[in-house]
C-alpha cells in the first residue's frame, strides 16, 4: 500500500503510508503541503484528521503477510493485482516492509517496494512513520484490526488512501462489506474504493 511522503518534522505531519513506495511517487508539493496533525480529536468530520485506533497492537503477532483486498489507491497501485504487503520486525524495533504487486494483470510486471517501518507511538504501536527515502516519513495509521488479527484496515490522516488486508487472498462478502462500511463511518470516500484482484 502506498501513501504521501513528508519531512518528519515537529510540526504536524500527515500520511501512511502504508508503506507505498514512493522514492518514486517523487515528493511533490501537494503531498508535502497536505501534511496534518495525527494528535487531534476523534475523526467526526472528514476536515478533521484521521487518527490511529487506540487499541494496542501486538507487533509480534502484526508481522508476517496481508493481502490487500481492497484500497483507496494511490496512483501507482490503480493497476495493482496480487497485492501483499509484508512486515518483519528487526532487532533495533523498526519494521521491514516489503510491498509487492503485478502491475495490470495477475501476469503483469512484479513491482516491489522497501520502505521502512518505524513506530511513532510507543504507548498502542498503532501508529507508525513509513520511510521510503531519508530523511522523509510518512504517517501509517493502524485504524481497525480484529481480534484474531486477521483482518486490518490501514489509513492516512488525510483519508486520501486506504487499504482493507486480510490474511487470506479473499473474505467473506460480509466481513468486507463491513469494513467499507468502517471507511465509510470514518469519513473515507468509497466512491474510490477499488476492489484488488487475487490469486
Amino acid at each position: 500500500m502506498l501513501l504521501e511522503l513528508r519531512p518528519e518534522m515537529k510540526i504536524p505531519s500527515f500520511s501512511p503510508a502504508r508503506t507505498i513506495s514512493l522514492a518514486a511517487l517523487s515528493l511533490t508539493a501537494a503531498a508535502i503541503t497536505s501534511c496534518q496533525s495525527t494528535h487531534s480529536v476523534p475523526s467526526s468530520s472528514p476536515l478533521v484528521p484521521q487518527m490511529a485506533m487506540r487499541q494496542p497492537v501486538d507487533l509480534e503477532r502484526f508481522m508476517g503477510d496481508w493481502y490487500v483486498i481492497g484500497c483507496i489507491p494511490a496512483f501507482i497501485e490503480t493497476q495493482a493485482y496480487n497485492a501483499v504487503e509484508s512486515y518483519k520486525l528487526d532487532k533495533d524495533g523498526s519494521i521491514a516492509t516489503t510491498y509487492r504487486f503485478n502491475k495490470g494483470s495477475f501476469d503483469g510486471p512484479l513491482k516491489v517496494y522497501h520502505p521502512r517501518g518505524f513506530i511513532h507511538d510507543p504507548a498502542t504501536r498503532a501508529e507508525w512513520r513509513m520511510q521510503f527515502l531519508w530523511p522523509l516519513k510518512s504517517a501509517y495509521l493502524i485504524l481497525k484490526l480484529d481480534d484474531a488479527y486477521q483482518t486490518t484496515v490501514i489509513g492516512v490522516p488525510n483519508r486520501k488512501y486506504a487499504w482493507i488486508m486480510a490474511r487470506t487472498k479473499t473474505l467473506p462478502d460480509a466481513t468486507y462489506a463491513q469494513l467499507v462500511g468502517f471507511l465509510k463511518s470514518t469519513g473515507h470516500d468509497i466512491s474510490k474504493l477499488r476492489k484488488v484482484p487475487q490469486r
